[in-house]
């Protein structure tokens, strides 16, 4: 038999993004936006904004002049439309999708996409979560200090690496499947406080009209003053955590000892209190969780450990000073001693220590020079130990909702869903997923390519939400990695278990889908004939 005859294509998993990308409706909203196909290319803006999805789920983290590549063993012409090749799809025509995207709008257009794939899931977004994090850059960057484009600079790692320029990622996202619904790229040195102040400000209501939605949910850093009275003026209820810094959210968990406790589920419990803050009447609901309270003694009597070892040593090398007064002594020891959360100095005396300008027998018209020494012993004190285990465990949700129906479980619940956006943010930065460390050098690009990331995120969490609503209507199981049987598997699951699914292609003519096996077809055929004409 003549081996040229054949030609093997790996389909994988690719067939169900490209299936939930068409279903979605996405190449059609690209296409409106920007209907000019590429230049002296057979290939559509929209069909390469999906081509860059197929390889940002390909599971293979590809610099963007190695896509043609990658589509080198693809059935691009079965994933993305008859004559499209894997020349087509090149570092050039990449490079200029981005350029497109940036000046027509990232967020905007991003917010298009994101509106479709929620009508295609049949989606009710009752609550939006607000969140960000950052991406580190490699290299250098020259950068037009008057462009609008993002400032790729330094700035708080959420990668611990201060060392290297970054940007930021802002994302909405909605409690159910953990779509996002909004992205925004930031300058590398953004805050949150500042970045959650300017979306509440200029995109919330547009979202709200939108979707409807009920609650915004957020961490620490929505809540000021400025934005509560913001939410409150654009009548948006919100679920946020109440910084522990504040002077009021301080005598509430003082109170915490003496507060009568409503048992939750899972080890919490709750207890409501009033607030005012920013001039808005609200509602602070005081969680105490046993496994947190736990976790973080443990924490705590770690970086006891640590600061008295360093405490020690600051004292051993302040007891080799010498001071030229015992006042100055005295009040070295003090400020010393104001820098220590939890030691305490035992037996401290200040030592005269006299010293003769010669040797010899002392003679009473001797010279002597004094100076003055601090000695003491080290200790952990324990009340200042117990005192910082109250606060352990607990935490304050602060919320402008003010009807008696409202549960303590509920609003816990709501914002335990903000944990959707950070597995979000946990996918982006996935070694399987494209690279934590972006590698184009111009600042618009980066800004469009964290739209490419972020199609990727919406497509993958799309794509789980079906998978799992099928499951269950259908009646059907997939097997887990134990084998056994589930309704809820990952979309990372579903799709290693394609991998092996290939196109093979003979004398250029007839083509067979290989090594389709039962587990496959029970995702196939939930999804039905739309998803299973890539596979057949």
């Amino acid at each position: 038999m003549d081996a040229s005859r054949f030609d093997v294509q790996r389909l994988d998993h690719l067939g169900l993004v490209a299936g939930f990308c068409n279903a979605a409706g996405l190449e059609e909203e690209v296409d409106k936006k920007l209907p000019k196909l590429s230049h002296k290319s057979n290939i559509s803006n929209g069909k390469l904004l999906i081509a860059m999805i197929l390889n940002g789920l390909g599971f293979v983290s590809l610099t963007l002049h190695m896509y043609p590549e990658y589509f080198s063993e693809k059935p691009t012409e079965r994933l993305l439309g008859p004559g499209i090749l894997p020349s087509h799809i090149n570092d050039d025509v990449m490079g200029r999708l981005l350029d497109a995207l940036y000046e027509e709008g990232v967020s905007s257009l991003y917010q298009g996409l994101a509106k479709r794939v929620v009508k295609h899931l049949g989606l009710e977004c009752q609550s939006l979560n607000l969140d960000t994090t950052s991406f580190h850059l490699d290299g250098e960057y020259e950068q037009d200090i008057d462009a609008e484009s993002i400032k790729i600079t330094r700035g708080y790692s959420r990668d611990h690496r201060p060392d290297l320029n970054q940007v930021v990622l802002s994302l909405i996202t909605e409690n159910q499947a953990g779509i996002p619904l909004y992205m925004q790229a930031c300058s590398g040195n953004a805050n949150d406080t500042e970045t959650f102040k300017k979306t509440v400000k200029s995109h919330l209501k547009s979202l709200k009209d939108a979707y409807n939605n009920t609650y915004l949910i957020a961490d620490a850093a929505l809540y000021t003053e400025e934005n509560v009275q913001a939410l409150s003026e654009q009548k948006q209820l919100f679920i946020t955590r109440v910084p522990q810094k504040l002077n009021e959210a301080k005598k509430v968990i003082g109170l915490a000892e003496e507060t009568t406790w409503t048992a939750l589920t899972n080890g919490y419990s709750g207890a409501w209190f009033d607030s005012a803050y920013g001039n808005v009447q609200q509602r602070w609901l005081l969680i105490k969780s046993t496994q947190a309270n736990t976790r973080e003694k443990h924490i705590l009597d770690r970086s006891i450990r640590k600061k008295t070892e360093a405490a020690v040593k600051d004292f051993n090398k302040l007891c080799r000073q010498k001071f030229d007064c015992e006042a100055d002594a005295t009040a070295a020891l003090a400020r010393w001693q104001e820098k220590q959360p939890f030691s305490r100095v035992a037996d401290a005396l200040i030592k005269r220590m006299d010293k003769r300008a010669k040797r010899g027998r002392p003679g009473a018209s001797d010279n002597v020079t004094s100076t003055f020494q601090i000695t003491g012993a080290i200790m952990t004190a324990l009340d200042l130990r117990n005192e910082a285990q109250k606060t352990k465990g607990l935490f304050i949700l602060g919320t402008n909702d003010l009807s008696e129906a409202l549960d303590m479980q509920f609003l816990l619940d709501e914002y335990k869903s903000q944990q959707a956006v950070e597995r979000g943010f946990r996918f982006l930065k996935s070694p399987d997923f494209l690279t934590s460390s972006l590698f184009l050098k111009k600042p618009e690009r980066i800004e469009a390519l964290l739209m490419i990331m972020t199609c990727s995120l919406m497509i993958y969490a799309g794509i789980e939400h079906l998978i799992r609503r099928r499951l269950a209507e259908t009646n059907a199981f997939f097997p887990d990695m134990k084998k056994k049987p589930t309704q809820r598997p990952t979309a990372k699951w579903v799709f290693f278990c394609f991998q092996g699914v290939s196109v093979v292609l003979i004398d250029n003519k007839t083509q067979i889908v290989t090594n389709i096996l039962d587990r496959q077809k029970v995702i196939l055929n939930c999804h039905g004939k739309a998803y299973w004409e890539f596979y057949s």
